[in-house]
């Protein structure tokens, strides 16, 4: 009987483990189908400009190969290039670490058929060289398969998106109450020390 309950238990325990771990992407399919609009090399706004992505499954592949797939999340992703000396934008093989798909474009129940979406890109994407990713997840919520833009390596397809730095009425309001908070208050401690020095004398 403690057997049984020790084995039970350690397959809860390594069930949950898996489930909590996350996958690989080494050990991902690459079932999927993705391409997206801009061209290679194309510069596009953040912003301002939208992307148009459609993916599906690749039908040279058997039927009943997406049968675990539940949703698909497809998401932007920084190209190698875009990761040089910055660690928050690394690859990792184990996705719980990895950090190359920081921007979701967007998450829907998987169909097997072709889907599209235009997705405008958000301010707050900074400007770096980029690539599309779809990731598809079973009812567990972990990724199962992938398709993306780009080869292999990452190095064909890729586009940029130019962030926009130009400042804001928030920013030159408060710009200039700081400068004139300065102004006031280096005058106010003028006049106090010159009126120091006269009632010394």
């Amino acid at each position: 009987m403690a057997t049984r309950a020790f084995l039970l238990t350690s397959l809860l325990l390594s069930c949950l483990l898996q489930i909590c771990s996350g996958a690989y992407f080494s050990s991902l399919q690459r079932t999927l189908i993705v391409t997206a609009s801009p061209k290679a090399g194309e510069v596009l706004k953040s912003g301002e400009d939208k992307i148009t992505v459609t993916w599906g499954l690749n039908q040279s592949y058997p039927a009943g190969t997406d049968s675990a797939y539940k949703t698909v999340k497809v998401k932007l992703c920084y190209a190698p290039i875009s990761q040089v000396d910055r660690a928050w934008r690394k690859t990792v093989d184990h996705l719980t670490k990895d950090k190359t798909c920081q921007h979701k474009i967007v998450s829907q129940p998987y169909k097997a058929s072709n889907n599209s979406v235009e997705w405008t890109i958000e301010k707050d994407v900074p400007t770096a060289t980029y690539f599309i990713r779809a990731y598809a997840y079973d009812a567990e919520d972990q990724e199962v398969a992938y398709g993306q833009t780009t080869d292999a390596h990452k190095t064909t397809n890729l586009f940029g998106i130019e962030a926009i730095t130009g400042r804001h009425a928030s920013l030159d309001i408060a710009a200039v109450c700081f400068s004139a908070f300065s102004v006031v208050s280096l005058c106010g401690f003028f006049w106090v020390e010159k009126r120091k020095s006269r009632v010394a004398k």
